[in-house]
This record gives C-alpha cells, structure tokens and sequence, in this order.
C-alpha cells in the first residue's frame, strides 16, 4: 500500500476508529492519542499487510492492541480523580464508564467493536485472534456485566 492509499484510507476509517478508542479510553483526547497512535503504527508495517484481511479488520486490530495497552498502562498509574457532572446526561455518563470499567478488557474491547462499529462476530473473531464461540461469550459476558453494574 503506497503512501497516498494509506493516506485516503486513514482518512475513510478515523472517524470510526476514534469511535471504538472514545469507547474504550473513555475521554477524547486519550481516544485521539490512541487513533494516531495506531495509524503510525500501521503506516510503518504498511509493507506487512497481508491483502486477505479487510484493511478495516487489520485498522481495528492496531487500534485495539493500542487500546489495550493504553489500559494496561492506566492500571499500573493512579486513578485521576473522575469529574463530578451535575447534569443527568453528565452523571448518566458516568455511571457507564463507571459499569464499563468493571467489564473485563477483551469483553469490553468486543463490546465497543460490535455496539459502535456494528462488527459481525467473525470480522471479530479474526480482529482478536479467537474463535467466534469466544467472541460470543465474551459479550455475552460483557453484556451481563455491563447490566449489573448499572442496575446497581
């Protein structure tokens, strides 16, 4: 993939790849950090790319690793103090990424692939490197979670 492809296809996926890494990271400059993290990533193993896998399903597979490293690196830092909302939208917000943070890492990098991408479970299975029976439980997990936590 030359540079000027490379270019138009960053270009065609970074609004869905900021969408996945806002789900994960949960602030938008940590979620901006992670996509053009990603994209240097990818732009410098362009010449690797193996044509047999979607170019979305290889984007995705950089950004989640990035994701994921960014978590584990958050867990061996301190926790910020979280901002306190005053508004219901604001505070709504909260109690999601609060429920969010106690869904397990590959759940919850599934869950954002598949709620806000829209991806199906094979482009998933493929995306992680696991089978699809473990992508379906995996959400499922996830989704079990998620609902205790909130309804807690």
């Amino acid at each position: 993939m030359d540079e000027r492809a490379f270019a138009r296809t960053a270009e065609e996926y970074a609004a869905r790849l900021y969408a996945v890494a806002y789900r994960l990271l949960g602030n938008r400059a940590d979620a901006e950090d992670a996509v053009q993290r990603a994209l240097l990533k990818a732009f410098e193993a362009r010449e690797s790319y193996v044509s047999r896998w979607a170019v979305s399903t290889w984007l995705y597979r950089v950004l989640t690793n990035v994701c994921i490293d960014e978590l584990r690196r958050r867990r061996r830092t301190p926790p910020e103090e979280l901002p306190r909302g005053r508004s219901g939208t604001a505070v709504e917000r909260l109690d999601l990424a609060r429920a969010l943070d106690t869904v397990p890492r590959e759940a919850r990098v599934l869950l954002a692939l598949h709620y806000v991408n829209g991806l199906g479970y094979r482009e998933l299975a493929t995306i992680r490197g696991i089978s699809v029976n473990t992508v379906k439980s995996q959400l499922a997990r996830g989704k079990a979670i998620l609902k205790r936590a909130l309804e807690g």
